[in-house]
């Protein structure tokens, strides 16, 4: 099992934090031991600037390589959101220097996921809102429509290059508004009016 990230897929975001518009997707990825389900969250001790972005999440149903944009619908069946969590001043300072920057996306625990609901019948992957409160403060609002590149367009992208395997799963990127956390901190997550996503920061 293997999580693909997409970064910079929402134009806001990407302004907000000073990058350009990208021409295709800004893939990277997280391993298994980054997910993190039904527990709460520890503030790691090499960041003082953690911050959240918050996904929606798509979970890989079957399968696939060189999948076709028209049928990648087929691929996944349910969805969530996730936090993708980001040690911003370690990741500031591998990318002045020119490095990767997995260790401040890709850490244990770094991308805490809700429960997973099907996608219903005639529903839209593009036609979803969601939205992250902190300490019950609306912090994020985002709209699927709003994706710079779709879910299928997504996966079209990212299985030219990895094999898309059954569980596998794929954050589409944040919208703006991500913001740093503390400890004690209470985020929630919400798929439409549905809270699918409720962690501690400790």
């Amino acid at each position: 099992m293997k999580i693909i990230c997409v970064g910079r897929n929402y134009e806001e975001h990407a302004k907000e934090l000073g990058n350009q518009k990208p021409e295709a997707p800004v893939l990277f990825l997280k391993p298994k031991t980054a997910l993190l389900t039904g527990k709460d969250f520890y503030y790691p001790e090499f960041t003082k600037d953690l911050h959240y972005e918050c996904e929606l999440v798509l979970k890989i149903s079957k399968n696939g390589k060189h999948i076709q944009e028209k049928f990648a619908h087929k691929y996944f069946q349910e969805i969530s959101l996730g936090i993708d969590f980001t040690a911003r001043d370690v990741q500031s300072r591998l990318k002045a220097k020119g490095l990767p920057w997995e260790v401040a996306k890709a850490f244990d625990n770094a991308a805490p996921v809700g429960s997973f609901r099907s996608l219903q019948a005639n529903e839209e992957i593009q036609n979803l809102n969601f939205s992250l409160l902190v300490n019950g403060e609306q912090k994020q609002s985002g709209f699927t429509g709003d994706m710079i590149f779709s879910a299928p367009q997504i996966i079209a992208y990212a299985s030219q290059f990895f094999t898309l395997n059954t569980g596998d799963l794929i954050f589409t990127g944040t919208p703006a508004g991500v913001g740093p956390v503390q400890v004690s901190d209470h985020l929630e997550a919400f798929l439409g009016a549905e809270k699918v996503l409720d962690i501690q920061i400790k």
